[in-house]
């Protein structure tokens, strides 16, 4: 029961023991896309798959996202359950027409006779410099998009709960895996990427949020990476007498509107840190549900922390001048107690 208790896995390996354990139950499941074979995922989120299951199960793909994807659609609607693994989410330029067109809308247009149960997996964020090409997260982008299932764990216990979830729906579900948190060896390597995680098969409902730090004074909503910003900033305010309150959104579609403003209700102050873009993203949908469902609980201006409208740089001095961090968030939660 000890080992059980202390059993700790790093994100990737959450991802994969969650795929290997409905690969096992259900033999309609199976994944395809690029290294996802063999090589185990460029960010390790199919290790050990290839050798269990072989070759017809694990599919490595040529680099052609349009027609891998339109295949996995294809086959969900045939009554397979596909896993498909879209490198980087900034790839999605090439297969947009499979993913907007025809996987977000053909359970529609179908009056919901065909369903789709694909589960479009990608690589989102930051801070490697990768380049304005392989650095973004566009969580807004898909959630923006109805017919989909838009998630983004943020701790191992999540992305096997969320990922086993996400199979077994019968929607189709865009999975945003943080290439931080994956735990990677040859990336930095962060404590939050490493949490416990159970054995056995367990689910974590998509569409509600987690709080994940009780405060008092000002709600700070994060997701993925700006969560732990959020948390770490939590602690430097608490030496200044201000108690946030900390929000994992975890799902973007759905949006857990309750969880949020259930605790403006309590706080009367809202920040939102997100690292996608500013305008048009997560970060104004909720500053508008705060505004529309919550007016009379606001103490002070939504602030919102995310992205300028740039694309993100190459260099490190300057990727790491636009991205969200602790120190930010700790500057504008004054500013935002003081109004």
């Amino acid at each position: 029961m000890e080992a059980e208790k202390n059993r700790l896995l790093t994100g990737s390996k959450a991802m994969s023991e969650a795929i290997a354990q409905e690969m096992e139950k259900d033999a309609s499941v199976f994944i395809m896309g690029e290294d996802v074979g063999v090589y185990g995922g460029i960010f390790g989120s199919t290790q050990g798959l290839f050798e269990k299951f072989g070759p017809e199960r694990v599919m490595d793909t040529p680099i052609s996202e349009t027609a891998f994807i339109g295949a996995a659609v294809g086959a969900a609607a045939e009554g397979m359950r596909p896993i498909v693994e879209l490198m980087f989410v900034d790839f999605f330029g090439v297969c947009m027409d499979q993913i907007y067109n025809q996987m977000a809308k053909i359970p529609y247009m179908s009056g919901g006779n065909v369903k789709l149960p694909v589960v479009l997996m990608t690589g989102v964020g930051g801070g490697y410099n990768d380049g304005a090409q392989h650095s973004q997260t566009l969580y807004a982008t898909f959630a923006h998009l109805p017919g989909m299932k838009v998630v983004a764990p943020s701790t191992p216990y999540d992305l096997k709960g969320m990922m086993i979830s996400a199979i077994r729906d019968d929607n189709p579900v865009v999975f945003m895996f943080h290439k931080t948190l994956q735990g990677l060896g040859w990336m930095d390597q962060l404590d939050a990427s490493v949490g416990h995680v159970p054995a056995e098969n367990y689910t974590v409902p998509l569409g509600k949020a987690n709080i994940v730090r009780e405060g008092k004074d000002i709600t700070i909503v994060g997701i993925q990476m700006t969560v732990y910003y959020a948390l770490e900033a939590a602690k430097k305010l608490e030496k200044e007498g201000i108690d946030a309150e900390v929000i994992d959104l975890r799902s973007l579609a759905p949006l857990d509107k309750e969880t949020i403003l259930t605790s403006l209700k309590k706080t009367h102050r809202l920040m939102v840190v997100d690292e996608d873009y500013l305008s048009y993203g997560m970060t104004a949908e909720i500053a508008a549900i705060a505004a529309e469902e919550g007016l009379y609980e606001l103490e002070a201006p939504v602030k919102r922390i995310a992205i300028p409208d740039v694309p993100i740089p190459y260099s490190r001095p300057l990727e790491q001048f636009i991205l969200p961090n602790e120190e930010k968030i700790v500057k504008e939660a004054i500013k935002l107690m003081n109004e």
